[in-house]
């Protein structure tokens, strides 16, 4: 995928001059650093990017002309990246789960910042990366509701081995910090609240004071046509619950956000294929491309369709079955997707919201897959 070097106005204007016959993703730089910057003046303390979410360059060097000066890496390509475009920014290696090498790696990246939610991980750390001025943060988890995914499937140690962890953290010389995820498309305040709560009692029972508190990811990005996101009341309830929590000896706070970053920057552009028989629509796009999460956490509902001209198709909505292009029936969109009664091939679904993770899970099966990036102005249609 490689971003154009023309500058659309929209959408719009390229669909109607192009004609592309593969999948389009429209990526426009201002919302990124109005994003941004709307982070960085509401969230109370430091503001990261998770890399995963979104590594295009693009991305990258757009969130840093906007002020964020750290990034959240699950990887050895992804602090590469981030070593050549921003060569001084501060790197957290936050994925607890890492080989030797990568370890070895990240240390002679000069990475400063740790997590780790096991003692055999603890073990590599401390044998391998320099105590001195290196910050090691144990993630726990807790059974908390109202997320899309559920992280702690995966990561985070109960709240009873994270109190030993810190504490080993600690009497290795490693400035100790605590950290936790409370899960994607976390539209909950109160989920960062408990997280916050419980932090207090581990590094309690553990006798040591955190340096920081990272509050992870989880916040949302605008996935429903109807749905406003509330981050500043996500941030006010962070900020308050911290320092009732904690009193004198609040942490500097520290959040990782990837999706609610990256995702209303992006639209995808799928063009249909055919309408079989007037009912199943097929797109050159689909779960093994730009749409994979659809797949896990439903589908975006912020859609449009625009005939070949450019011109909104007007119909009543109707419920239609979405298939992609590969030979392979997984590749169908959940449910029924409501698209107006008069789309016909050639037509173009536009699907707002799709900076996260369309990028990076999009394969080429079936040699389908190729993903042209477009800058507009505005992704207004």
């Amino acid at each position: 995928m490689g971003l154009s070097k023309t500058i659309w106005t929209n959408p719009t204007e390229f669909l109607r001059k192009a004609q592309p016959e593969n999948p389009v993703l429209f990526f426009a730089p201002q919302i990124v650093q109005a994003t941004a910057r709307r982070f960085l003046d509401g969230f109370p303390g430091l503001v990261t990017y998770a890399v995963k979410s979104n590594p295009s360059e693009e991305m990258i060097e757009n969130l840093i002309a906007a002020g964020i000066e750290g990034f959240d890496c699950a990887s050895p390509f992804e602090i590469d990246l981030i070593r050549r475009l921003d060569p001084d920014a501060a790197i957290h290696y936050h994925n607890p789960v890492r080989s030797r090498a990568d370890i070895a790696h990240a240390v002679a990246s000069r990475v400063m910042a740790w997590s780790v939610d096991s003692v055999s991980e603890l073990a590599k750390l401390v044998e391998m990366v320099p105590a001195a001025g290196c910050e090691i943060s144990v993630r726990f988890k807790l059974p908390v509701a109202g997320a899309a995914y559920n992280f702690g499937a995966k990561f985070g140690a109960t709240s009873d081995v994270a109190v030993q962890l810190l504490q080993t953290v600690a009497e290795a010389g490693f400035t100790p910090s605590l950290t936790f995820h409370p899960g994607t498309q976390c539209t909950d305040p109160e989920a960062w609240a408990t997280y916050i709560r419980e932090a207090v009692v581990i590094a309690r029972r553990a006798g040591v004071r955190i340096a920081r508190l990272n509050v992870g990811g989880g916040f949302p990005s605008n996935r429903g046509a109807a749905v406003a996101i509330d981050l500043e009341t996500i941030f006010a309830t962070i900020g308050r619950v911290a320092t009732e929590a904690f009193g004198a000896e609040r942490p500097v706070l520290v959040c990782e956000p990837g999706r609610a970053l990256c995702g209303d920057a992006f639209a995808v552009a799928a063009r249909i294929k055919a309408v079989r028989d007037g009912s199943h629509v097929f797109l050159n796009d689909g779960i093994y491309g730009s749409m994979f999460e659809f797949s896990q956490i439903g589908i975006v509902d912020r859609i449009s369709v625009l005939d070949a001209e450019g011109y909104r198709r007007t119909g009543a909505p109707e419920g239609r079955v979405i298939f992609g292009p590969t030979c392979d029936s997984v590749d169908r969109l959940p449910g029924e997707v409501m698209l107006p009664t008069d789309v016909a091939e050639g037509d173009f679904v536009v699907i707002h919201g799709m900076g996260a993770y369309s990028t990076v899970t999009n394969s080429r099966f079936n040699g389908f897959g190729d993903l042209a990036c477009v800058t507009v102005l505005s992704l207004r249609l």
